[in-house]
């Protein structure tokens, strides 16, 4: 293992609507393949790597409830649409020489492993990429929470967001020319201000067990393996602000 990494074993929170590319929904191929480079590029470095994918770019459970449905139902579908995802991803990464695994928080023992936390630690000791597919496995967590909560278990250096921008501001940069980007965040100032990094529960658990959420932008070539050396452009989330 390279000894100038500055986190060893980190989670990776991809959003579904990262790998729609220029799409409306579904997924783009070659979205999937540059997210899938990223994650190869530090795989290699030899970081022992986990991932949480989102399923907002197939069905989300909050805009199924909003036109009337079940809100359980809703999210038991969108937890189908990550592992949907997570199958995408690992063939993408198996394809590239990355041995992978997914497992699923919902049973579906035909297509993936059932989670298991012992087992996912081991397959991260022997040097293989794990995907934790559906959500938590209940209704009403979202994946941010999700991936706080494997982060936790399984006892990451760090949770890195990727996202569309390269960190966290006060404002959406997009829509908002001068909106001010932050270097440093506490954990409570991104709840008191409510900057919609991740939900507050996700923030809450990783503030809880002192795990350091990175926030970057997945469109920056080469910039999450800068992450993990200790370089590259982001926000960081601690409670050492």
């Amino acid at each position: 293992m390279s000894a100038d990494l500055r986190y060893r074993r980190v989670l990776l929170k991809v959003s579904g609507e990262a790998l729609m590319g220029e799409r409306d929904y579904g997924l783009d191929p070659a979205m999937v393949a540059r997210i899938a480079g990223e994650v190869e590029s530090v795989h290699r470095l030899g970081v022992e790597l986990c991932l949480v994918i989102g399923g907002g770019n197939i069905f989300r459970g909050l805009s199924g409830a909003a036109v009337g449905m079940e809100r359980a139902s809703a999210d038991y579908m969108g937890m189908l649409a990550t592992v949907i995802n997570s199958l995408a991803m690992q063939n993408e990464l198996e394809r590239r020489g990355v041995s992978t695994r997914v497992q699923s928080a919902i049973s579906m023992q035909a297509v993936c492993e059932p989670y298991i936390r012992r087992r996912a630690i081991r397959h991260l000791e022997k040097g293989r990429v794990v995907i934790f597919g559906a959500g938590t496995g209940n209704p009403f967590f979202t994946t941010d929470t999700a991936a706080a909560l494997r982060a936790s278990e399984m006892g990451c250096d760090a949770l890195l967001k990727a996202t569309k921008v390269d960190g966290v501001y006060d404002a959406d940069p997009a829509r908002v020319p001068g909106a001010r980007r932050f270097e440093r965040l506490g954990y409570l100032d991104v709840l008191a201000r409510d900057l919609q990094v991740m939900d507050a529960s996700a923030v809450s658990l990783a503030r809880e067990n002192r795990i350091p959420i990175l926030v970057f932008s997945i469109f920056d070539s080469g910039g999450f393996a800068e992450i993990v050396q200790g370089a590259g452009r982001f926000t960081i989330i601690t409670d050492e602000t």
